[in-house]
């Protein structure tokens, strides 16, 4: 079995609401293109890059995947479970919510069936950049039905201002959409099923307005106490690098790793990883061999590479996300001496 770190490669996908610059992950598109909106970055259709896999479809490569790759928790009947994107708003996304997991089952079926959770993490923050997430608690069914015939549906949503480093939870059910003046990276379940219920009057190239699906947002909508926002992370410094703790939910868990000089890592059996670099360059070394990082890259680790080092050239910052056993993410933020009030915060079972 050849266990090897593997590159993914990016899709650039257009969208009304994307940004002309790119800006700090990767070169701005030619002039004259349509706004890129979204960096697909380990969706089905992306490639594999590196490593035995290499020129493969991630989807078809998964099926494929031996336990030595996906993990033993993971079955084999399941799709890929994570999607990273990177989002780059020139403006306003449409308000929106998605379903979960039991809804998509029962009405996407055709769309895959699966639900969407995410998180998103903040790269790149202007001064005054916001997202709004979550409904007001004086908001009801009755008057998000009024505020969207008369266009003030936004209003009802809770402001949250970004800066860089913030993460932000969205469980599925959640109301929510982004401003401009970010570059965030997403976390989410492999899904693409979005309701959007406001869009800003906004008309595509062909002078349309994009579909909108109120009723399906309705039915999944969460009124009344909201679990998403802004996220309280726990950080630790572990030798030469700080480990900062945002999320742990059935879907993903995601972690940011800071570090300006040589640290060891090891994967854990029962799950692969991703790693996502944002700042920095280097090598990644294994057993086997060894591979040139630089920002803006995902790297699919397989759940029994076992133990690699990564060397930065300067210094370097990454995402690690994987799917996690919950209670063993709690666990080890416990065994660090993090107080429960800190770590519970961060556990969604």
């Amino acid at each position: 079995m050849n266990l090897a770190p593997a590159r993914l490669q990016p899709i650039f996908v257009p969208r009304i609401w994307g940004a002309a610059s790119l800006a700090p992950l990767f070169a701005d598109p030619p002039r004259g293109q349509e706004p890129i909106g979204e960096v697909w970055l380990s969706g089905n259709d992306c490639l594999l890059a590196t490593g035995p896999y290499e020129e493969r479809k991630l989807s078809d490569a998964w099926d494929s995947m031996p336990v030595e790759w996906r993990g033993t928790r993971l079955g084999g009947e399941i799709p890929f479970p994570l999607l990273v994107k990177f989002i780059f708003p020139g403006g306003k996304l449409s308000v929106q919510v998605h379903p979960d997991d039991d809804y998509a089952r029962r009405r996407e079926a055709r769309l895959g069936g699966v639900g969407k959770t995410e998180m998103w993490y903040a790269v790149s923050a202007r001064p005054g950049a916001e997202v709004r997430v979550g409904l007001r608690p004086d908001v009801t069914p009755e008057s998000f039905r009024r505020a969207l015939a008369d266009g003030t549906v936004e209003e009802g949503l809770e402001h949250i201002a970004v800066e860089r480093g913030d993460a932000i939870f969205v469980p599925a059910g959640t109301a929510h959409t982004i401003g401009p003046g970010l570059v965030l990276c997403e976390i989410q379940q492999n899904s693409d099923i979005t309701y959007r219920v406001f869009d800003y009057n906004r008309l595509t190239a062909a002078g349309k307005p994009r579909e909108l699906h109120i009723q399906k947002a309705l039915d999944v909508l969460r009124f009344g106490e909201q679990s998403g926002g802004k996220v309280e992370p726990v950080r630790i410094h572990r030798g030469a690098v700080e480990e900062t703790y945002y999320i742990a939910c059935r879907y993903f868990a995601t972690e940011r790793w800071a570090f300006p000089e040589r640290i060891a890592a090891v994967t854990q059996p029962e799950r692969f990883e991703l790693l996502i670099f944002l700042e920095g360059g280097g090598r990644m070394e294994w057993d086997a061999g060894a591979a040139s990082y630089a920002p803006a890259q995902v790297w699919l680790m397989p759940a029994a590479l076992g133990a690699y080092q990564i060397s930065p050239a300067n210094p370097t910052t990454l995402l690690r996300t994987y799917v996690p056993d919950v209670s063993d993410f709690a666990r080890r933020l416990a065994d660090q001496r993090v107080h429960e009030a800190a770590w519970s915060r961060l556990v969604y079972p």
